[in-house]
């Protein structure tokens, strides 16, 4: 089914009626969370001009997490980027034949360095989220896969006894998978496209963040989604390709972004940092493997489809 502005799969080991729910789930979340949507909590924050804003339990979550991605990657994840991420093109849902990304015609807005979300404040007690005035938060960098994360748990604690939950290629999974060869995936081989490297996980996440696939054409120049935040710019990074495995869906997304970010040789210690395993594809020497990604890469003889 479509949310969220991609395609979603999920599978259940238990009550065939909890497909219906982790339906009805992300898309609620997608109401909550959508900067698309003019009613959600994240579009109300926005537009509240630095006044704290009353959000649901989901948002006051993402928010949270957004700002603890932020702060543990020392701001290569940003989740204050909207005004570039707009200025760059992406004002409206990339399906959305009004998007501007599909006015090869029209320059391309400047970009300005990110805010940070420093200034962001939280209020637990009553639950409200206070940017300051003209700081806009984009939830595209951690939505997808901490939707995965809610989904799982909540699957699980309804009688699961496995769940994999997939929001545009950001994967999480928990629990006994369908067959006796666990849960193993698909990645998208960065470098050989068409090919599928199989990877194995166990209650975890494999996430990937590509500049390759969103793309677009503003006054002459290549564009992507992917803002370093440094900038306020599509990132210039020779990397062009990162896949993440990692404890937790919005984890992964954030150090997908942030591997991307920052580049050869930086990201090695990025992710040795964050514990993670990683396969960063760059556009001049292949392929980089990172915190045991080879350990999680499943020979074909040792799985079936």
């Amino acid at each position: 089914f479509g949310a969220m502005g991609t395609f979603c799969h999920v599978i259940v080991v238990g009550p065939p009626g909890l497909l219906d729910v982790a339906q009805r789930r992300i898309e609620h979340l997608e109401q909550r969370w959508s900067r698309f949507l003019p009613d959600s909590d994240l579009s109300r924050v926005n537009a509240a001009d630095g006044e704290p804003v009353a959000v649901s339990a989901e948002a006051f979550l993402l928010v949270s997490r957004a700002i603890e991605g932020w702060r543990l990657t020392g701001g290569l994840y940003d989740p204050t980027v909207l005004r570039a991420v707009v200025a760059a093109g992406y004002d409206r849902s990339f399906s959305d034949p009004a998007c501007s990304v599909h006015r090869a015609d029209e320059a391309a807005g400047a970009g300005t360095p990110a805010p940070g979300a420093g200034g962001i404040r939280l209020d637990p007690r009553l639950r409200t989220v206070q940017a300051p005035a003209g700081v806009l938060l984009d939830p595209g960098g951690i939505g997808k896969g901490l939707a995965g994360d809610v989904v799982v748990a909540e699957l699980m604690a309804q009688g699961a006894a496995g769940a994999c939950v997939n929001v545009g290629g950001d994967l999480r999974v928990a629990g006994r998978a369908p067959t006796e060869h666990g849960w193993v995936t698909g990645v998208e081989d960065p470098v050989h496209r068409g090919q599928v490297i199989p990877v194995r996980l166990d209650d975890e996440a494999v996430v990937t963040s590509t500049r390759l696939i969103r793309q677009w054409h503003k006054g002459g120049r290549v564009m992507h989604h992917i803002i370093d935040p440094r900038t306020g710019e599509p990132s210039t990074s020779r990397v062009h390709t990162t896949t993440v495995v990692a404890a937790q869906g919005w984890w992964g997304e954030v150090l997908a972004k942030a591997l991307l970010v920052a580049d050869v040789p930086a990201a090695a210690p990025l992710a040795a940092r964050a514990g993670v395993a990683a396969l960063v594809a760059c556009e001049d020497v292949g392929c980089y493997e990172l915190g045991g990604w080879a350990d999680r890469v499943v020979e074909p003889d040792d799985y079936s489809e």
